[in-house]
């Protein structure tokens, strides 16, 4: 009986998988499609010329579906690592995967005698574009497949901190010999098809190699235990000396230790970043971001780890946001876990439905506008003008008759209309309804009412374009239930009363995640069938039908969040969603967001350059008498109001480059730069000048900035300046 459950759990699994591979396969036919009659939707134009050319095909798909389930296996579980003791002390981040060499094998296996025996899938394969793209894709499978033949069950990715600059290292353990051969040949074979720069080497070449430049190529080092990748050869230098020394020494650190319980239990891949380290390397701007994000609660992150697994044939997850103390600021609004009444609303037929339960939608509100008014004291300016106008407050008269509790749900998206409700739990449902007839009145719209069953319905027309949009609402034991029409919302109510809900569901309470219960701060529901057909109508409407044969009932996903003194937790199970995903591409990507970040921060330096040029030409045809403004406030706006202007203060450039204190002499910041704009004047008449603009450390970018009155922008490499430069200095530096 448990074999069978495992098969009907990794059939479902594989439906899924399969159904990606048929996509891919229809995209390819999909580019070879050249004429399109005028009219007919291309999707729906290149499909029938696919089935009245290959008859028979989608049936096909089917097929090779069956055989999927069947045959292919995926990498088993690991409860420990012999990779991740070698990792540097200086890790910041670490994804674990394991060797996908024997699934690939499978999948190209079933694939071949797939064609082998199906004629109408043989001949598609072997004309128009896929005549071209099938040999690529059947040749990716073997190569990957001989490749991981040479590596060992599990390989690392890790974020290194190298001085300042963050570098990844790329590591597994080596099989059997010949790995150096074999990717020297594969890589000889793709030179004059790509570009990528990917160099090999043995521990002697890299003691004697030189590079021109880091991260212009991929290092791989291949010794007789280990194989190991990094962009720059100090990394990859410094790394195989800690083989040689045998260092173990990581898994003694408190991330190392953390990332070691990840293991426990069995994981198939896992992913972890030290987030103490890494917000000490993201440049944190002014003082006022500083106190913004501190005010966030996020500036207390500490780790973040996510470990993934199958469990009787299903992928089960879970991560962790943990915290260096109790959650404050944003990152306390994630409320304890609570019983989620509004799940009694939802249709067990929902396409998607998701819940968060929130600390207090007033303090929630406070807390915006204290963020938002740090940084611009008029944030909530229009805000608060409208509610004088309407005679509404939005937080007494609204927020603060909620509960916390809010769920949306998605049942179709079908043309003409799509069906949706949003349930809201109140906290005082007969003030809120005060409330939403007090708003109602006060922008014009009649709400029209009718009694059914001892509950009062309300329905609401918006005027739109087309025809006018109705909403439907109803409050019904303590609950708020909107949805897309009077009888969305009739229909949620006799679910709540009759018992036949998505919360009361068995299909609902088996798909939770192992040994949780419907508990939870927050929950993502999501049927994948429904979910995967939706995506399929939009490319291929026919292959919806050919799918839902191999289908049959989907086990839904689902994810719960849970909100804890000093963490926020999360758990998953089912193919189909996973949050865990975006940590593993986060653990890899942190590194080069560092990079990118002060690429952005010096990007933004030279928009402002360019600005400040284009507003000095402004002024010398405005001023011609002045010439060119003498500083940055010259150029900014007025005191007296926003329609005022003077030569001091000629309104061409906004406050946060140009404000009063932006004089002559006074350095002004802005993004992570200082600026500062000087001329070169005689009898307050100014005939050139200079603008420069220099980071405010390291952290924030490598080089400074400047530009005089040719208009051309010049740059300098190395640290922040202390000094500003003359209009001949800045000439004298290369143009960008």
């Amino acid at each position: 009986m448990r074999h069978a459950q495992i098969l009907q759990n990794r059939k479902r699994y594989i439906v899924q998988c399969a159904a990606t591979i048929a996509v891919i396969f229809l995209v390819c036919t999909a580019c070879g499609a050249q004429s399109k009659p005028e009219g007919q939707a291309p999707e729906l134009q290149w499909t029938q010329e696919l089935n009245k050319k290959y008859p028979g095909l989608l049936a096909e798909f089917g097929r090779l579906y069956g055989k999927l389930q069947k045959n292919v296996q995926f990498p088993a579980e690991r409860g420990e690592s012999r990779l991740l003791p070698l990792m540097p002390e200086e890790t910041m981040s670490y994804g674990a995967f394991p060797n996908y060499g024997d699934t690939a094998s499978q999948v190209l296996r079933i694939l071949r005698q797939e064609l082998a025996e199906s004629a109408v899938l043989r001949d598609w394969w072997q004309h128009e574009e896929m005549a071209a793209t099938g040999p690529k894709v059947e040749n990716a499978l073997e190569k990957f497949a001989q490749l991981s033949g040479y590596l060992g069950e599990e390989t690392v990715v890790s974020g290194v901190m190298q001085g300042k600059e963050p570098s990844v290292l790329l590591v597994a353990e080596v099989r059997k010999p010949g790995l150096q051969k074999f990717l020297q040949e594969m890589l000889g074979a793709l030179a004059d098809k790509s570009k990528a720069a990917v160099r090999v080497l043995d521990p002697q070449e890299l003691a004697t190699a030189k590079q021109a430049k880091p991260s212009d190529e991929l290092l791989i080092l291949v010794r007789s235990d280990f194989v190991v990748g990094a962009a720059d050869l100090a990394t990859l230098r410094k790394f195989n000396a800690r083989l040689d020394g045998k260092s173990r020494g990581f898994a003694a650190t408190p991330f190392g230790k953390r990332i070691v319980q990840g293991y426990q239990g069995g994981v198939t891949v896992l992913a972890a970043a030290d987030l103490q380290t890494i917000l000490k390397q993201v440049p944190t701007g002014s003082q006022q971001d500083r106190m913004t994000f501190q005010r966030s609660g996020f500036a207390d992150m500490k780790y973040l780890v996510w470990a993934h697994t199958n469990m009787t044939g299903q992928g089960v997850s879970q991560a962790e946001l943990s915290f260096t103390g109790p959650r404050h600021g944003v990152a306390s609004w994630i409320a304890k876990p609570a019983a989620l009444g509004s799940l009694d609303f939802v249709s067990p037929k929902t396409m998607m439905a998701g819940t968060l339960v929130l600390t207090s939608p007033a303090q929630i509100f406070d807390d915006l506008r204290e963020l938002a008014t740090a940084s611009n004291p008029n944030a909530f300016a229009t805000l608060a003008q409208a509610e004088q106008a309407l005679n509404f407050s939005l937080k007494e008269d609204l927020l603060r008759q909620l509960g916390g509790e809010i769920t949306l749900e998605l049942d179709s998206v079908a043309p003409p209309k799509p069906k949706w409700k949003a349930i809201l739990k109140a906290s005082d449902a007969g003030r809120l309804e005060q409330s939403l007839n007090k708003l109602l009145a006060a922008v014009h719209f009649e709400a029209e009412h009718d009694d059914e069953g001892g509950v009062t319905y309300h329905a609401v027309k918006i005027p739109s374009a087309k025809e006018p949009i109705e909403i439907g609402y109803a409050f019904v034991d303590g609950y708020l239930v909107v949805g897309s029409s009077r009888e969305t919302v009739a229909d949620a109510v006799r679910l709540h009363r009759t018992g036949e809900s998505l919360g009361e569901s068995k299909k609902f309470l088996a798909a939770l995640p192992p040994g949780r219960t419907p508990e939870a701060s927050g929950l993502l529901y999501q049927d994948p069938t429904a979910m995967m057909a939706l995506q399929l109508r939009q490319i291929a409407p026919k292959m919806v039908e050919s799918i839902s044969q191999f289908a049959g009932e989907s086990t839904p996903a689902v994810m719960c969040a849970y909100g804890e003194e000093t963490a926020i937790r999360e758990a998953s199970k089912g193919g189909a969603l996973d949050a865990g995903v975006i940590l593993v591409v986060a653990a890899i990507a942190i590194p080069n967001l560092l990079r990118s970040r002060i690429a952005a921060k010096q990007a933004s330096a030279v928009g402002s350059v360019r600005t400040v040029n284009t507003a000095e030409v402004i002024y010398e045809t405005k001023y011609p008498k002045r010439g060119f403004a003498p500083n940055l406030a010259a150029l900014g706006p007025d005191p007296r109001g926003p329609d005022a202007e003077s030569p001091e203060h000629a309104n061409l450039i906004d406050a946060s480059l140009g404000n009063a204190t932006c004089t002559t002499g006074a350095w002004c910041t802005k993004s992570g730069y200082n600026f500062r704009l000087t001329a070169e004047c005689k009898q307050q008449s100014c005939t050139d000048y200079v603008t420069v603009a220099t980071p405010v450390d390291s952290n924030t970018g490598t080089r400074s900035f400047c530009s005089t009155s040719d208009g051309v922008i010049r740059f300098k490499a190395g640290p922040p300046l202390t000094s500003p430069v003359s209009a001949a200095e800045c000439r004298a530096w290369p143009p960008l």
